[in-house]
This record gives C-alpha cells, sequence and structure tokens, in this order.
C-alpha cells in the first residue's frame, strides 16, 4: 500500500519563515519592539485608567480615609517618587533596562493589588509609596529601553505612540470605571483595583518578551558617577521643563473649577475639553512628532509651544464674565490651543532630553527628568488653585508668562549643552594600520 504523501512544507508552498525569537512564544504575535512597548503601555494605562477615576471615592468610603489623610499620604508618596527616579535610573544603565523594567512593572502589580488591604492611614501610606516609587523608576527605565531599542528618530515617534494609547487607553479605563462608580459597593471597587493590578502583570508580560539591552560599558575613570547633577545645560532645561509642564494638570484640578466659579458657560465644559484634549493626543500625536527629527526642529518646536500655551492662558483669562456664548466659544479656542501646546512641547521634550542624554546614561538622565516633571506635579495644585482661582483672571497671564519666558531659552540652553559634550573618542589604530604607517605610541612621548 502506497504511502501518502507528506504534507506540504511552509518552504514547499513559498511561505515566508522566520526563526522564533529566543524567549518568546510562539504564540505571540510578530510585533516590532516599538509596538510591543506600545502594546505594554497601553495594558497599563487602560487598568489605571479605571483605577485613577475610583480611587478617591475608594481610599474614602472603603479605605476609612479622610480626604485630609489621602492627600497627606499622596503628597509624602510624591516626595519619595522624587528620590528613585535618578537612582533607579542609573540601575537601569548598569544592569539593563528590560530587566529592570519588566521587574518594576511588575512590582507596581504587586503595590496595586496591595490597595485591597487598605482600611486605614498607615497601609495606605506604605502601598502608595511602594505604588508611586515604582512607577517613577520604571517610567526611567522604560525610557532608557525606548532608548536601547529603537533610537534615532524613532524614538520621538515611539513616544509619540505611547502618549497617543496611553491617553485612549486611560479614556477607556475612566468609562469602564463608571460602572463602578454606579454600582458603588466594595464589590466593584476592588475589581477595579484587581484589574488594575492585572493590567501591570499583563505589561511586565510584555516587556519580557522584548530583546535584552546591554548594560551600558563602564564609564572612563575621570566621569563622575552621577553625571546628570554635574550637567548645567540639562539641568537648566529640566527646570525649564518643570515649568512648561505645570500645563499638564490644567484640565483636571483648575479648569473644571475656573468654568464653574468665573465662566456663564455649562459644567458641560469640562468633558467637553477633557474630549477634546484625548482624541486630539491620539489622532495628531504621533503626526506630530513624527516632524521633530533633528534639534533645530525641537527647538522651533519647543519655542512654539510656548507661544501657543501663552495664548491659550490669555484666551481662559477672557472667558471669564462674558455670556453663555462667549465664554463656551473663547474656552473651545482655548482648549484647542492647550491641547495644540501640549503636542509641540510633548515632541520637543522627547528629541531634546534623549539627544542630550550621553551614551549609556539615558536610564539617569531620563529619571532626572521625571524627577523635575514630579516636582511639578507635587506643587501643580496648591501653586495653580492660588494663582488661577484665588487671584483670577491676572493669574493666568502670570502663567502664560512663565510658559514663554520657560521656552523661548531652548535654543540657548540647547547651544550650551551641545558645546559642553565630550567627543567621542578617537578609534584606535589596529596592528597592521600601525605596521603599515611605521607609527607607534608611546605613553611616555610627548
Amino acid at each position: 500500500m502506497a504511502r501518502c504523501p507528506p504534507p506540504p512544507t511552509a518552504a514547499v508552498l513559498n511561505w515566508p519563515t522566520a526563526p522564533p525569537e529566543k524567549g518568546i512564544p510562539l504564540m505571540l504575535p510578530r510585533l516590532s519592539p516599538a509596538r510591543r512597548l506600545v502594546t505594554a503601555s497601553m495594558l497599563m494605562s487602560a487598568g489605571n485608567g479605571a483605577f485613577v477615576t475610583c480611587s478617591a471615592i475608594y481610599f474614602t468610603r472603603v479605605g476609612g480615609l479622610t480626604p485630609t489623610a489621602m492627600g497627606l499620604g499622596l503628597t509624602i508618596a510624591g516626595a519619595i517618587g522624587l528620590l528613585v527616579g535618578v537612582p533607579v535610573g542609573h540601575l537601569a544603565d548598569r544592569r539593563g533596562p528590560q530587566r529592570v523594567a519588566v521587574l518594576l512593572v511588575a512590582l507596581n502589580g504587586v503595590a496595586a493589588s496591595g490597595y485591597l488591604l487598605v482600611r486605614g492611614f498607615p497601609v495606605f501610606v506604605l502601598m502608595a509609596c511602594l505604588f508611586t516609587a515604582a512607577q517613577r523608576g520604571s517610567r526611567a527605565a522604560q525610557q532608557a529601553l525606548i532608548a536601547g531599542l529603537v533610537g534615532g528618530e524613532e524614538v520621538v515617534r515611539t513616544q509619540a505612540m505611547v502618549r497617543s494609547v496611553n491617553n485612549a487607553g486611560m479614556a477607556v479605563g475612566a468609562g469602564g470605571a463608571s460602572i463602578a462608580l454606579q454600582i458603588g459597593t466594595t464589590t466593584a471597587f476592588s475589581t477595579v483595583i484587581i484589574v488594575n493590578a492585572l493590567g501591570f502583570f499583563a505589561s511586565a508580560a510584555m516587556l519580557a518578551t522584548l530583546p535584552p539591552v546591554p548594560p551600558a560599558p563602564d564609564s572612563p575613570p575621570d566621569e563622575p558617577r552621577w553625571a546628570v547633577f554635574r550637567d548645567g545645560p540639562f539641568v537648566v532645561f529640566t527646570a525649564l521643563g518643570a515649568v512648561v509642564a505645570l500645563h499638564s494638570v490644567l484640565l483636571q484640578i483648575v479648569l473644571p473649577l475656573w468654568i464653574t466659579t468665573y465662566t456663564r458657560a455649562s459644567t458641560a465644559m469640562v468633558t467637553v475639553l477633557f474630549v477634546l484634549n484625548t482624541v486630539s493626543v491620539v489622532l495628531f500625536q504621533v503626526r506630530v512628532g513624527s516632524r521633530v527629527t533633528t534639534m533645530p526642529r525641537a527647538v522651533r518646536a519647543s519655542r512654539w509651544s510656548g507661544v501657543v500655551l501663552c495664548g491659550a492662558c490669555g484666551l481662559f483669562a477672557l472667558s471669564a464674565g462674558g455670556s453663555p456664548v462667549v465664554s463656551t466659544v473663547l474656552l473651545l479656542v482655548a482648549g484647542a490651543l492647550h491641547v495644540g501646546g501640549e503636542l509641540l512641547v510633548s515632541a520637543a521634550s522627547w528629541h531634546i532630553t534623549f539627544g542630550l542624554a550621553p551614551t549609556g546614561k539615558q536610564g539617569q538622565y531620563q529619571g532626572f527628568v521625571m524627577t523635575g516633571y514630579g516636582t511639578a506635579m507635587m506643587l501643580a495644585p496648591t501653586l495653580l488653585t492660588f494663582l488661577l482661582i484665588e487671584w483670577g483672571s491676572p493669574g493666568w497671564f502670570v502663567l502664560g508668562g512663565a510658559f514663554l519666558l520657560a521656552t523661548l531659552p531652548t535654543g540657548a540652553v540647547v547651544a550650551w549643552a551641545e558645546r559642553t559634550r565630550r567627543p567621542p573618542p578617537l578609534p584606535r589604530p589596529s596592528r597592521s594600520q600601525v605596521h603599515a604607517t611605521g607609527m607607534t605610541h608611546d605613553r611616555n612621548e610627548t
């Protein structure tokens, strides 16, 4: 009896084949490193969006905290988070950013699940500090991981993709959290916390499939270990960036109070401006980021962001006291300018901070950037509430001027940084080149 012919192989059918990457399960789709980074970020942001929406009600209603105690605990956690960015970023440089990122994102999941145990202030502070420290550290490690995996012009594009999916994920998570808010039971809130923790674990698993980035080589003996603290132009740029970063809390904290206190527009404008911002980032951040491909373009984008954000502040100030129609129109135009400035400054900041960070120190430098951003976020609620809500319209003009003054010196700071960068070492001649030219090198020669 004749044997049946074997089934045709992929080679016979002329199908494209590729060996599976080491350590990656066969069922994982063939995603590029950039797309895996984006997927990992999306998994985190969706759960986190749901948790952020419900957290205040959960901690006060189920966790037994007063609003004052919750605010104090978050302030303590934020202060702890400021201390870990640079050391953890340095650890990512020395041990490899992929390994450190996987560990810290998984630790984020552990801390997120620990919120289920909160029934008083001590446990809340402990878990909040652990969560914030892991989150700030993991962000620095992920920045170094992006630089190590994609590099070049793709860094800004990848960051733009990450930010776009983050906004989409946060919006989806917030929408899902509305169900838990409507139910309002401990079980409903606990489900949101579990979903958030699972998002971090899934994200860590996705990051684990990425090819490892080798640790940075040892620094020259004459180079300081914590180089970022002695890098004057980078410190100045980070400080200026922290001022501009104040724009990122306007939607969540200031504008709801401004619209309901100073304008005659409908309170629905709070939601309209939030949707406008989210949709604009999802649709346009990658397009804007793709155009910022050189340092001169990044400098121009940074300067324009200050102009646009200053214009937005002026229109927000003018929205007070007018008719409902006038206030609504001014708020819409100001919201569009606000998100436009946000898109520009994000792309510019990514290109400049990645471009100025020395090779092998991306984690340390990005950790320092995270520290500057975290400082701004910690000070922003009190500062902006006083400036814009207590003072009123004049405060908007002060804030707009601050944005303008913080972005105009970008070119000078970048030029200063480029002048102070150590030039790359000259390649050593090979043995054959030495014999061919008859040149030798004696360290005693002058």
